[in-house]
Protein backbone atom coordinates (compact mmCIF):
# COMPACT_ATOMS: atom_id res chain seq x y z
CA UNK A 1 0.00 0.00 0.00
CA UNK A 2 1.34 3.78 -0.84
CA UNK A 3 0.32 7.01 0.31
CA UNK A 4 0.29 10.39 -0.71
CA UNK A 5 2.51 13.38 1.12
CA UNK A 6 0.31 16.30 1.98
CA UNK A 7 3.24 18.63 2.07
CA UNK A 8 5.34 17.48 -1.41
CA UNK A 9 2.86 14.92 -2.87
CA UNK A 10 5.18 12.01 -3.04
CA UNK A 11 3.69 8.65 -3.36
CA UNK A 12 5.96 6.18 -0.84
CA UNK A 13 5.24 2.60 0.56
CA UNK A 14 2.95 3.14 3.10
CA UNK A 15 4.31 3.11 6.80
CA UNK A 16 3.73 3.94 10.43
CA UNK A 17 5.78 6.26 12.44
CA UNK A 18 5.97 9.79 13.70
CA UNK A 19 5.92 12.62 11.81
CA UNK A 20 7.16 16.89 12.23
CA UNK A 21 4.97 18.62 14.75
CA UNK A 22 4.32 21.58 12.27
CA UNK A 23 5.85 20.30 9.06
CA UNK A 24 2.94 18.61 7.51
CA UNK A 25 4.09 15.47 5.99
CA UNK A 26 3.08 11.42 5.74
CA UNK A 27 4.94 9.21 8.29
CA UNK A 28 6.47 7.77 5.02
CA UNK A 29 8.05 11.14 3.61
CA UNK A 30 8.98 12.11 7.12
CA UNK A 31 11.18 9.27 7.63
CA UNK A 32 12.89 9.35 3.75
CA UNK A 33 14.08 13.25 4.87
CA UNK A 34 15.19 11.34 8.75
CA UNK A 35 17.14 9.31 6.19
CA UNK A 36 18.93 12.16 3.93
CA UNK A 37 19.45 14.05 7.11
CA UNK A 38 21.11 10.91 8.75
CA UNK A 39 23.47 10.57 5.32
CA UNK A 40 24.14 14.10 5.58
CA UNK A 41 24.92 14.43 9.77
CA UNK A 42 26.74 10.67 9.44
CA UNK A 43 29.25 12.05 6.36
CA UNK A 44 31.01 14.79 5.44
CA UNK A 45 31.31 14.66 2.21
CA UNK A 46 27.21 14.89 1.91
CA UNK A 47 26.95 17.79 4.53
CA UNK A 48 28.04 20.82 2.35
CA UNK A 49 24.27 21.02 0.91
CA UNK A 50 22.48 20.04 4.57
CA UNK A 51 21.07 23.92 4.81
CA UNK A 52 19.59 23.31 1.36
CA UNK A 53 17.96 20.02 1.90
CA UNK A 54 16.26 21.66 4.96
CA UNK A 55 14.80 24.64 3.61
CA UNK A 56 13.53 22.63 0.14
CA UNK A 57 11.99 20.47 2.60
CA UNK A 58 10.43 22.81 4.79
CA UNK A 59 8.83 25.15 2.07
CA UNK A 60 7.39 21.79 1.11
CA UNK A 61 5.74 21.09 3.80
CA UNK A 62 4.84 24.21 5.43
CA UNK A 63 1.94 23.36 7.62
CA UNK A 64 -1.07 25.25 8.75
CA UNK A 65 -1.07 29.05 9.47
CA UNK A 66 0.22 30.04 13.16
CA UNK A 67 2.79 32.30 14.58
CA UNK A 68 5.55 29.47 13.99
CA UNK A 69 4.81 28.23 10.69
CA UNK A 70 4.24 31.59 9.15
CA UNK A 71 8.26 32.57 10.43
CA UNK A 72 9.15 29.05 9.27
CA UNK A 73 7.98 29.50 5.72
CA UNK A 74 9.41 32.43 5.78
CA UNK A 75 12.62 31.92 6.91
CA UNK A 76 13.59 29.17 5.03
CA UNK A 77 12.37 31.00 1.85
CA UNK A 78 14.59 33.54 2.46
CA UNK A 79 17.50 31.68 2.69
CA UNK A 80 16.45 29.96 -0.02
CA UNK A 81 16.22 33.25 -2.18
CA UNK A 82 19.89 34.35 -1.10
CA UNK A 83 21.69 31.34 -1.53
CA UNK A 84 19.96 30.17 -4.81
CA UNK A 85 18.97 33.97 -6.35
CA UNK A 86 21.63 35.72 -4.70
CA UNK A 87 24.60 33.27 -4.99
CA UNK A 88 25.03 34.21 -0.99
CA UNK A 89 27.76 31.62 0.50
CA UNK A 90 25.98 29.55 3.23
CA UNK A 91 27.33 30.93 6.29
CA UNK A 92 26.51 33.88 5.33
CA UNK A 93 22.54 33.07 4.66
CA UNK A 94 22.39 31.45 7.87
CA UNK A 95 23.43 34.92 9.08
CA UNK A 96 20.91 36.52 7.27
CA UNK A 97 18.44 33.87 8.09
CA UNK A 98 18.70 33.74 11.68
CA UNK A 99 18.69 37.86 11.75
CA UNK A 100 15.02 37.29 9.71
CA UNK A 101 13.96 34.70 12.38
CA UNK A 102 14.24 37.54 15.12
CA UNK A 103 11.82 40.17 13.75
CA UNK A 104 8.77 37.57 15.02
CA UNK A 105 5.69 38.93 13.94
CA UNK A 106 7.32 40.48 10.88
CA UNK A 107 5.62 37.70 8.41
CA UNK A 108 2.56 37.06 7.50
CA UNK A 109 1.40 33.81 5.85
CA UNK A 110 2.20 32.93 2.14
CA UNK A 111 -0.77 30.54 0.57
CA UNK A 112 1.54 27.90 -0.13
CA UNK A 113 1.31 27.08 -4.15
CA UNK A 114 -0.43 23.93 -4.93
CA UNK A 115 2.50 22.40 -6.50
CA UNK A 116 5.69 22.47 -4.41
CA UNK A 117 7.88 21.04 -7.15
CA UNK A 118 8.07 17.97 -8.64
CA UNK A 119 11.87 16.82 -7.16
CA UNK A 120 11.41 15.43 -3.93
CA UNK A 121 13.40 14.20 -1.00
CA UNK A 122 12.68 10.72 -2.72
CA UNK A 123 14.70 11.99 -5.23
CA UNK A 124 17.82 12.81 -3.02
CA UNK A 125 17.36 9.44 -1.13
CA UNK A 126 18.18 7.35 -3.66
CA UNK A 127 21.33 9.73 -4.41
CA UNK A 128 24.47 6.93 -4.74
CA UNK A 129 27.37 9.04 -4.66
CA UNK A 130 27.88 12.60 -2.58
CA UNK A 131 28.26 14.67 -5.74
CA UNK A 132 25.17 13.30 -7.23
CA UNK A 133 22.92 13.72 -3.67
CA UNK A 134 24.09 17.41 -3.63
CA UNK A 135 22.97 17.78 -7.25
CA UNK A 136 19.79 16.26 -6.22
CA UNK A 137 19.39 18.61 -3.09
CA UNK A 138 20.29 21.57 -5.31
CA UNK A 139 17.89 20.59 -8.15
CA UNK A 140 15.35 19.66 -5.58
CA UNK A 141 16.07 22.95 -3.85
CA UNK A 142 15.98 25.21 -7.11
CA UNK A 143 12.06 23.11 -7.68
CA UNK A 144 10.68 24.31 -4.43
CA UNK A 145 11.93 27.92 -5.06
CA UNK A 146 10.86 27.98 -8.31
CA UNK A 147 7.15 26.73 -7.18
CA UNK A 148 6.74 29.58 -4.39
CA UNK A 149 7.47 31.91 -7.81
CA UNK A 150 4.31 33.84 -7.02
CA UNK A 151 5.00 35.19 -3.77
CA UNK A 152 9.13 35.97 -4.52
CA UNK A 153 8.28 39.67 -4.36
CA UNK A 154 7.20 39.26 -1.07
CA UNK A 155 9.85 37.45 -0.22
CA UNK A 156 12.53 39.57 -1.35
CA UNK A 157 11.01 42.51 0.81
CA UNK A 158 11.64 40.46 3.56
CA UNK A 159 15.40 40.07 3.11
CA UNK A 160 16.68 41.45 5.94
CA UNK A 161 18.62 44.82 5.20
CA UNK A 162 22.81 44.81 5.23
CA UNK A 163 21.57 41.05 3.62
CA UNK A 164 24.29 39.88 0.95
CA UNK A 165 23.02 39.97 -2.65
CA UNK A 166 23.48 39.80 -6.27
CA UNK A 167 22.20 43.30 -7.19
Amino acid sequence: MRSGCVGCGVELPAVEGPVHRYLESSPACWAAYGEVLEREYADAAYRGVHRLTVDAYAVQHPGRPSPQTIRSAAVHLIRLCLILEHGVATEAAVAAMLAAAARKGAYHWLEPPAGRGARTVADVRRAATPAEHAARVRDWALDAWRAWAPHHAQVRAWLPAGSPRRT
